[in-house]
């Protein structure tokens, strides 16, 4: 870049210094002479260029920018409403959410009241049904208690007539050692 600006300086030093090297075959738009009409030339095609830009290239320029602008005004406006659409959604989804999980509380609540009102409900017949055996369980026990204790009265006077005849030698009948027994047992409660 250097060289060309280098080159270029001294070739305008060498034309300005010597303007019969212009006029000899130089460089013409370094001739002085030339030098109206060429400002003449710059300022129609200036004023041409003017008037191409400023009818033709900035409004294409300008149109591209307006429409750039409101294609994203509307990506902006599309934007916000999606946004809005999915903020309403989200509210819409917690509360949903919010229902679901009172509901699910409220069904677990009714479930454990009803599981809960069966089990004593339950625990009720059994309680019953385990009364009702044991006061037959009871009665059986009364009996066989009873039973046992006659029975027993019964070998304990055949016992006590046995060993009055083997220690003492007497002879004891059966209704006089069952007196005996039963005297016995009263004494003793």
């Amino acid at each position: 870049m250097r060289r060309i600006f280098g080159t270029s300086a001294a070739a305008l030093a060498l034309a300005t210094a010597s303007p019969v090297l212009a006029a000899e075959g130089g460089m013409p738009q370094l001739n002085v002479h030339d030098f109206p009409p060429q400002l003449v030339w710059l300022a129609v095609i200036f004023v041409i260029l003017y008037v191409v830009m400023a009818k033709v290239a900035i409004p294409r320029i300008g149109g591209a920018l307006d429409l750039r602008a409101g294609r994203i005004k509307s990506d902006l406006d599309r934007a916000a409403s999606l946004k809005n659409q999915t903020d309403q959604m989200i509210v819409a989804y917690e509360k949903a959410r919010a229902e679901a999980r009172n509901q699910a509380a409220a069904v677990a609540r009714d479930t454990a009241s009803a599981l809960a009102q069966k089990a004593s409900e339950r625990q009720a017949q059994v309680g019953a049904a385990l009364a009702a055996k044991i006061k037959t369980a009871e009665g059986n026990i009364a009996q066989a208690r009873d039973r046992a204790m006659a029975d027993i009265r019964g070998v304990a006077a055949d016992i006590a007539a046995d060993a009055a005849k083997r220690l003492v030698g007497l002879q004891v009948t059966p209704a006089d050692a069952q007196q005996a027994v039963a005297a016995a047992m009263k004494e003793r409660g």
